[in-house]
């Protein structure tokens, strides 16, 4: 394990053994971890306007923060949640109470067999609700989510706009960095605000529609804070 993304897909041997490490991943992650500053000044400025937040992080971040439910979507799941591991039903299970029990009760790297997530319905594994295979979740909330996500985009289609990117990379580019490029192509009173370290460079036809800040993400937001 060299990052908490790679670690996501350790192979794991027993089920005592992963949930002994992912009560760990997702406490330090979700429970223990106090907003950040950075999201804290996002949603300040967020809410000067009309906005939307997509987010492909699981972390709970922007939630801490203060987004309104109706204009967040958590694309890829919560740290917050399991499901089935196979997805045999679309109900999610909030999970902190398991997560402390699982944390008290590890020894040896291990919880009791006991405390092993089952699905109520099918009785496999449990896993957390996250997008890493074709069992992934959907459930009512997300799909409500996606509808308003997609009702926000369809209204401000020729409309002024500020499309704010932060850190999206190459890794899963169809989710926000390809069609945020497609929107500020088609639409001329848009503009895109690209905050990356390493993936500054977009599409060669919107360089006129594109503003790209390769420095610190935290520096770059508080200076957007003064400006509004």
């Amino acid at each position: 394990m060299k990052d908490l993304y790679t670690s996501s897909f350790y192979p794991f041997r027993a089920q005592e053994k992963k949930w002994a490490y992912w009560a760990r991943h997702i406490s330090l992650n979700l429970y223990e971890t106090p907003v950040k500053e950075l999201y804290i000044k996002l949603m300040e400025l967020a809410s000067l306007k009309d906005y939307f937040v997509i987010t492909k992080n699981v972390e709970g971040q922007f939630t801490k923060a203060g987004v309104e439910k109706e204009r967040f979507f958590e694309v890829q799941g919560n740290y917050g949640y399991l499901q089935c591991e196979k997805g045999c039903h679309d109900k999610l299970y909030y999970n902190e109470e398991l997560i402390a029990q699982m944390l008290s009760e590890t020894y040896d790297c291990r919880i009791p067999s006991s405390l092993v997530p089952k699905c109520p319905v099918c009785g496999r594994n449990m896993d957390t609700n996250l997008r890493k295979d074709n069992h992934f979740v959907q459930d009512s909330n997300w799909d409500l989510s996606d509808s308003n996500y997609r009702n926000f985009i369809s209204g401000i289609e020729e409309k002024q706009a500020v499309f704010l990117e932060l850190g999206v990379g190459f890794n899963t580019p169809g989710i926000i960095r390809f069609p945020f490029e497609a929107m500020i192509r088609n639409n001329p009173n848009a503009f895109l605000i690209r905050l990356n370290r390493d993936d500054l460079n977009g599409m060669p036809e919107n360089i006129g529609s594109t503003i790209s800040f390769g420095e610190d993400m935290k520096i770059v937001i508080n200076d957007l804070g003064f400006m509004k």
